[in-house]
């Protein structure tokens, strides 16, 4: 697995940018859907149903397993120049993952969805609601040119996963975003994620923290599991999203 700096091509951005900028900022609803047991035994996990962390890349708030040709890329706003995602590329395709605090007894997915669907279609693009490994996920097709000049379209499939206490939220782009079948690598990478929510109290929609792994530089090190290739920091990627 290797773990790459945070660029991404214009094109890249407008699938998983241009339809997330608002589900850092809403108020919390007492309508959104309440977390249940769906998650337990499907994926991702939350950190009291591992025993330890060794074998995942440790980037604070998530914890990522190693898998054959996985490259990582951590994402920094601009703005405040924190690490607000990370990226996975396998085999031509991408998934996004970012976690958010959560309240202990409502989930958020249902409203995020509902706030993605209202920016997508005011940016002229269309969005359908599909069912999935992880329930109920969303297809966005946002209008995009292609390299003749014709009209197009870029396509990002969301997934949401109400944890306790937490929220996540992958974002598949490339061919996964419309192909099962290669999104299957990526799911269960998704599968496997595991999210550290810490015990301080957050308000609702507050970005949990990600960073580099400790001594990240050299293979082998606290955080990074034996055999992986040597880390390389960060550098400024797009503003993906901004969280209130």
């Amino acid at each position: 697995m290797l773990f790459g700096r945070g660029k991404k091509s214009k094109d890249e951005q407008a699938e998983t940018a241009a339809a997330v900028d608002e589900t850092g900022t809403a108020e919390e609803s007492p309508e959104a859907g309440t977390p249940g047991d769906f998650r337990l035994g499907k994926g991702p996990l939350d950190i009291d149903e591992i025993e330890d962390r060794d074998g995942y890349v440790d980037l604070g708030a998530l914890l990522i397993a190693p898998a054959e040709g996985l490259q990582l890329r951590l994402e920094v706003e601009e703005a405040t120049q924190r690490v607000v995602a990370v990226t996975m590329d396998l085999a031509g395709s991408s998934l996004q993952l970012q976690a958010f605090a959560a309240p202990r007894s409502e989930g958020l997915w249902d409203e995020i969805r509902e706030q993605i669907t209202q920016s997508v279609v005011s940016q002229g693009g269309e969005t359908e609601e599909i069912s999935g490994a992880f329930g109920t996920e969303l297809v966005a097709k946002l209008p995009a040119q292609a390299s003749d000049g014709s009209q197009g379209f870029r396509a990002a499939r969301f997934m949401g996963v109400d944890g306790p206490r937490w929220f996540l939220r992958g974002v598949l782009g490339g061919e996964a975003a419309l192909d099962r079948d290669a999104a299957a690598g990526l799911e269960e990478l998704f599968r496997r994620v595991v999210v550290v929510r810490g015990d301080n109290p957050m308000p609702p929609r507050e970005l949990l923290q990600l960073r580099l792994p400790k001594d990240a530089t050299a293979a082998g090190q606290p955080g990074v599991p034996h055999g992986a290739p040597g880390l390389q920091q960060p550098e400024r990627g797009p503003e993906i999203t901004q969280i209130g």
